[in-house]
């Protein structure tokens, strides 16, 4: 299924065996990782962070929630599926492939509120997935840059997307401040927010990479010496947010999250599409790194953190965007996307109660894929 501007290998869980050891080794086999050509030839995986995900659903385990998600980051090159945290992009296909696998009743047209239970990060997620005729409505006319094709949009609704995760840490800012600057190794102190929302992210000023915050993927990710340093700053801050014991246990162990993101004023660029982009139009330029690469778009749990982090005072984003009232539209490499988070202060302390953002979703085949017998073996 394509979710956002991901796409993934989605799974019930009664598909799969119980065993855990087996399930991942089998889940790797589909993907087509570990491939040290990096190319996922023989797999289902696309040889990107985008496109070497998997998706396992089921009827949730939770009275107030109708589906349980798990969601895997495939490693391209190492036998690793990253389970510590969600991908915002994919979250808006669970609602669709719940309906059509008969996980959850939906109205036969309208709007079908499905209730998700995101077990990697123990968080709660609101999908509305509109329907036509009994179905799952794919074709429409909401446009996502990053997507060639316009589709129907799905709302999400990613509620107290802080979250009270042992994956996160716990709280919305770990260290316990809005800002921090931390000493990297090789690069010197880098001033950071660190923060928690949607999944672990840490904010850091494009100034930081000698960077202008508009570039492409072709201006970062042939760059060795610029993706070395982006993985020193986020590796050493996994360690301060509590979410690895050594910065090389993040970068072998946990490549997933936290996430890193450097943000700046808005300028004029050209998107990989050609599409121009105009500085008018934003409110600040944000790029992310994913799985040790820049992201061709936004991650959809990166455009949750920008929402949250701009709501909230104090931080690296807000500095940028100290007006926004929770509402932001920023410029990424194929585009830009407008986010929101509805905020409230309670004994001068600031609580994110949701982050809401559009995506589309539809199914691009269904059937069986084939993994070798060798799998199996014990």
């Amino acid at each position: 299924m394509r979710g956002g501007t991901s796409k993934g290998v989605f799974f019930r869980h009664d598909w799969l065996p119980e065993d855990a050891a087996l399930r991942e080794r089998i889940l790797m086999r589909v993907i087509g990782s570990p491939d040290p050509y990096a190319q996922h030839i023989d797999g289902m995986g696309g040889a990107t962070s985008s496109t070497s995900k998997v998706v396992i659903i089921g009827p949730s385990s939770r009275g107030d929630c109708d589906v349980d998600y798990r969601f895997g980051q495939v490693a391209i090159d190492k036998p690793v599926i990253d389970w510590s945290g969600n991908c915002g992009n994919l979250t808006s296909a669970v609602g669709p492939f719940a309906i059509a696998q008969g996980l959850v009743d939906a109205p036969r047209d309208g709007l079908a509120i499905i209730r998700i239970w995101q077990a990697n990060i123990n968080a709660r997620i609101i999908a509305h997935v509109p329907m036509r005729d009994g179905e799952v409505m794919e074709e429409g006319d909401f446009e996502l840059d990053g997507v060639a094709f316009p589709a129907a949009e799905i709302r999400i609704e990613f509620l107290d997307p802080a979250g009270d995760s042992e994956h996160s840490n716990g709280g919305m800012f770990p260290t316990g401040n809005a800002l921090d600057v931390l000493e990297v190794p090789g690069v010197g102190p880098v001033e950071m927010t660190m923060i928690n929302a949607g999944n672990p992210a840490i904010f850091i000023d494009a100034a930081s990479l000698q960077l202008n915050g508009a570039e492409l993927q072709r201006d970062v990710n042939g760059n060795s010496a610029l993706l070395q340093k982006a993985e020193a700053i986020r590796a050493h801050a996994a360690v301060r947010m509590g979410l690895a014991k050594t910065p090389d246990e993040a970068t072998q162990s946990r490549p997933h999250t936290p996430k890193l993101a450097f943000v700046a004023k808005p300028s004029d660029y050209v998107a990989s599409s050609g599409k121009q982009v105009k500085a008018a139009t934003l409110d600040i330029n944000a790029r992310i790194f994913s799985m040790g690469k820049l992201h061709h778009a936004m991650t959809g749990t990166g455009a949750v953190a920008i929402a949250v982090a701009a709501a909230i005072p104090g931080t690296l984003v807000n500095r940028l965007v100290p007006d926004s009232k929770g509402a932001v539209r920023f410029g990424h490499p194929s585009g830009s996307l407008a986010v929101g988070a509805e905020t409230v202060q309670i004994n001068n302390d600031w609580v994110v109660t949701k982050a809401i953002m559009s995506r589309s979703a539809r199914r691009l085949m269904e059937g069986f894929v084939f993994v070798p017998a060798t799998m199996f073996a014990s």
